[in-house]
């Protein structure tokens, strides 16, 4: 498999590895809420006509590595993506609300995100055993 994509006037391959956290880095991310935010991710990454490479959600972060078109505005990906899963999570979740230190608010303001290049397997490596190596890390 070609590691580029055709679009209708072009072939691409901008791959980007995006970080980002709730807010004040609560492990909330577990069991049905983890759960709840990897399938939102994925299907706003499809909306965007991107592909997610590789997904990892732990429990205090969010590990993506998505092949986006460069027609799509990186900003906007990650803003519609993180405003569109807190919407859902809030909905699904009501209890997490309520609680005094979320407000309006799932996700902490930014996000970290970087291109990926030539060393891509390993950063998707990266990204794909993140968890194991917490684990690891808080033995």
């Amino acid at each position: 498999m070609s590691r580029f994509r055709k679009l209708s006037h072009g072939i691409l391959h901008c791959q980007y590895h995006f970080v980002w956290f709730p807010k004040y880095r609560y492990r909330i991310l577990t069991e049905l809420v983890g759960q709840e935010v990897e399938s939102c991710i994925r299907a706003f990454v499809q909306r965007f006509v991107s592909e997610v490479i590789e997904l990892n959600i732990q429990p205090d972060h969010v590990h993506l590595l998505a092949m986006v078109p460069p027609k799509v505005s990186i900003s906007e990906f990650v803003g519609t993506i993180k405003g569109s899963t807190a919407i859902r999570v809030f909905n699904k979740f009501r209890h997490l609300k309520h609680k005094p230190y979320w407000g309006n608010h799932f996700w902490a303001r930014g996000y970290c995100v970087d291109t990926v290049r030539l060393d891509a397997e390993k950063i998707r490596l990266y990204v794909k055993y993140q968890e194991e190596q917490e684990k690891r890390i808080e033995r």
